[in-house]
């Protein structure tokens, strides 16, 4: 009888831990300007650190024009 508590017990922390590791593995939503940089990276065909490269200017850039 105590065996089958104890297992009980363990699943049911196993099953609430797994649905909270699950919630934090959701990606938060991506704004127009990041989508927009991804968008012309794909256009110029960039890859790895080149395209890493361009994101990061290009958004630092649309961050520089919506600020102005």
């Amino acid at each position: 009888m105590r065996t089958s508590l104890v297992v009980l017990a363990l699943a049911g922390l196993l099953a609430v831990g797994g649905s909270a590791l699950a919630q934090e593995k959701t990606k938060p939503a991506r704004s127009t300007a990041s989508l927009e940089c991804s968008k012309q990276a794909d256009e110029k065909g960039l890859h790895g650190k080149a395209r890493k490269s361009f994101r990061a200017k290009c958004l630092k850039d649309m961050k520089q024009k919506k600020a102005a």
